[in-house]
């Protein structure tokens, strides 16, 4: 069960005796949240006994994160929700902790000098059915109740999609020719049962093994397929969907990050949507991705592909790979920065320390799943091996700015799914 905690005051000595044990790369355990307003998909591991482990009242969990320094925005929820926790000779300490310590040293000295913090982390998203639609706040928007925007990435892992549960479709952004008034009586019409705002956006199929990149301020709902979510370190959200699957969604989730003044201010409200990419009649064009394998980072007997990729808003907000490593295979992998990893299939070492993956994880396990990479391990290469006999496969991914080129959305059609800088 969970290890007894270290206090921030003595992370210094027990983060350099990890970070010699590992050199660079660093154990973490997993992070569960729960959505009072959701139903478990019970595909990411955790034992049926406790999808309820934090109480009936704080509902299911439907979500693991990753190498995350930002607290999950729930009532009531626990002082440590959302935050990871690294591990050590059987005493854990906040991640959020080791890298006010190590600065530039843990996470790379751009992302510290500009941020003062990690500002990224990924997560397991996993419902039975689907979850309203809603949207994430842009900057701009997010700044007025004193958090940030957040754009986010999807990709399907196929591992974790044997089953496509209730409903394997998600509404994207609006049909165009839509109107804001139109989306206003939507939300003028809350508490008469469905407020019809699906009748305005459209469904695409979800297919495992692709993903989607979804700026900041597009609506989405998601359907029910378990989904990794590179994204900013932010948790706000504003639902636009009054009733799903039967099951009313109060109002106070509409306004939740909205300052106080401006919650009965429907056009208001409105006006947070990047209307622009709403409409876009190329929608799919311009955020639909596939893998796409990286010729510069893969070899022979491992494939490194990029899945989440491209600029959002102009930025390299977040990016994610997978990589693919054959039995018997070891590798020194380098990366331009430092990134969050969990093992999603198969058996082996990173830099001396065992991976395995789970079938199943009791809460407060620590199973062998998930390491960060410090940027300092990334510097000097990190040996990565197989010691299974299937194929070891891991997700993992990167802060803003870390890579000096990457694909862009659309390449895996332009460049035939293989792409070299």
């Amino acid at each position: 069960m969970a290890s007894p905690i270290i206090s921030k005051d003595n992370v210094g000595k027990i983060l350099e005796l990890a970070m010699e044990a590992g050199r660079g790369v660093l154990r973490l355990t997993p992070t569960w949240v729960p959505r009072s307003f959701l139903q478990p998909g019970k595909r990411i591991k955790l034992a049926p006994t406790d999808w309820y482990a934090l109480g009936m009242h704080r509902g299911g969990i439907d979500e693991r994160w990753f190498a995350s320094t930002t607290e999950a925005a729930n009532e009531g929820r626990s002082w440590d929700e959302g935050l990871s926790w690294c591990v050590f000779e059987g005493q854990r300490f906040l991640f959020r902790d080791v890298v006010e310590e190590g600065k530039g040293r843990i996470i790379g000295e751009a992302i510290w000098n500009k941020y003062h913090r990690w500002p990224v982390y990924a997560k397991f998203f996993d419902n039975m059915g689907p979850i309203p639609l809603h949207m994430h706040q842009k900057h701009e928007h997010a700044r007025l109740t004193g958090q940030e925007g957040k754009p986010e990435c999807y990709y399907f892992p196929p591992q974790l999609n044997a089953a496509e549960n209730h409903f394997d479709y998600t509404f994207f952004a609006l049909e165009p020719g839509t109107e804001k008034e139109d989306i206003i009586r939507c939300l003028e019409n809350w508490n008469k049962g469905d407020n019809g705002i699906l009748d305005y956006s459209k469904a695409y199929r979800l297919k495992p093994g692709t993903g989607w990149m979804v700026p900041a301020g597009v609506l989405h709902a998601p359907g029910s397929m378990c989904t990794y979510e590179p994204q900013w370190g932010s948790d706000v959200f504003g639902m636009f969907q009054s009733l799903v699957e039967g099951r009313p969604v109060p109002w106070e989730l509409c306004v939740k990050d909205v300052p106080p003044d401006k919650r009965n201010d429907l056009a208001w409200i409105v006006d947070q949507l990047d209307w622009e990419k709403n409409v876009d009649p190329y929608f799919k064009l311009h955020s639909y991705v596939e893998p796409i394998i990286d010729e510069s980072t893969s070899g022979d007997g491992w494939i490194d592909r990029w899945v989440c990729y491209g600029h959002m808003d102009g930025q390299q907000v977040v990016s994610a790979k997978e990589l693919t490593v054959m039995p018997g295979v070891k590798l020194t992998l380098r990366d331009p920065g430092a990134s969050g990893w969990i093992t999603v299939q198969g058996s082996g070492k990173i830099n001396g320390l065992p991976l395995q993956t789970p079938v199943m994880i009791r809460f407060g396990e620590e199973p062998w799943d998930e390491v960060f990479i410090t940027a300092e391990a990334a510097a000097q290469g990190v040996e990565i091996e197989n010691t299974g006999n299937e194929p070891l496969v891991s997700l993992r991914y990167f802060g803003p700015d870390v890579h000096p080129k990457m694909p862009e959305i659309g390449d895996h059609k332009r460049l035939g799914g293989r792409w070299r800088p």
